[in-house]
């Protein structure tokens, strides 16, 4: 995903996805606002970084480096396994009378076959190593137990750019894969850490309609709760707010659109609620006579 600006001054962040925009011509895969996202990785981050959490990761970095060089002593024995078995098959070859051509022939065939096992041994090792997370040395122990006693008092200092915690973010970061379509109403997020561990988090987005709301049948059935506390609409916005429900353009709750996340009749209609319904009817009642007497004249 790249980064593009919306909004009347350009100064809104989103991500967006181009690629199929760019290769068929259609419209935008996905769009995610960055705001929240951006938060969330950052507080992933400094919460990963806390002195505890590190000596917890150095602990097991640590395993993980006996483990990797437990299997890099394997992989040596048998890089050595074929490489010998080549040498030995080229020493074969080279003993051989010349007079005897099939036996130079056969044996030159098993010495090149010997050379492509070597071959092939050198570059599944190398694929390996290049899967394997990365080693941490002393000089690294070091920064990194430093990192984490002083990383919150630098990422909130004011000389502190958005550059230099972009470069903070990539020292522990490898890449953020977001996806809006997998989860309603959420957007996922898959961290793939510089060791080569990931982590998956979710936040939640602002939707334009309730039917993509995160939890609405969670929501509705509290509506509902409260409603039979005869509560006002007022009163259930101001509770929702407090137990942290959102409404679904990331705003809160206020008693005029509580009764909007269900569609008609879902909710019994609390005191407040039926005025507020009845006076709407009355106007689109008056509104759709005036327009029968129009066109009647």
């Amino acid at each position: 995903m790249s980064m593009r600006y919306t909004g009347p001054n350009a100064d809104y962040p989103v991500y967006c996805c181009r690629s199929d925009r760019d290769q068929q011509g259609s419209a935008l895969c996905q769009e995610v606002r960055a705001l929240a996202v951006d938060a969330l990785v950052e507080r992933v981050v400094l919460d990963a970084l806390v002195p505890d959490q590190i000596a917890i990761a150095l602990a097991a970095a640590g395993q993980l480096e006996q483990e990797s060089r437990q299997l890099e002593r394997q992989w040596a024995l048998r890089v050595e396994r074929a490489r010998y078995e080549a040498e030995r098959a080229r020493r074969q070859y080279d003993a051989v009378e010349p007079e005897n051509r099939l036996v130079a022939r056969s044996l030159e065939r098993a010495w090149e076959d010997k050379l492509r096992v070597v071959e092939a041994v050198e570059q599944q090792h190398a694929r390996w190593r290049a899967q394997e997370p990365l080693l941490i040395g002393p000089a690294e122990r070091t920064g990194l137990q430093a990192l984490g006693e002083n990383l919150p008092r630098i990422w909130n200092a004011a000389t502190t750019s958005a550059a230099d915690r972009k470069r903070i973010l990539r020292f522990v970061i490898r890449e953020v894969v977001l996806d809006q379509k997998r989860t309603r109403g959420q957007v996922w997020l898959k961290i793939v850490w510089q060791t080569g561990a990931t982590s998956e988090h979710h936040v939640q987005r602002r939707v334009h309609t309730y039917r993509n709301y995160i939890d609405i049948d969670r929501l509705r059935q509290r509506i509902v709760e409260l409603n039979a506390e005869h509560q006002m609409d007022g009163e259930i916005a101001a509770i929702l707010n407090q137990e942290g429900f959102v409404a679904a353009r990331g705003c809160a709750f206020k008693g005029e659109n509580v009764w909007c996340c269900g569609p008609p009749g879902a909710f019994p209609p609390s005191k407040s609620t039926a005025w507020t319904r009845i006076r709407c009817a009355g106007l689109m009642a008056a509104s759709r006579f005036r327009a029968q007497r129009l066109s009647l004249e």
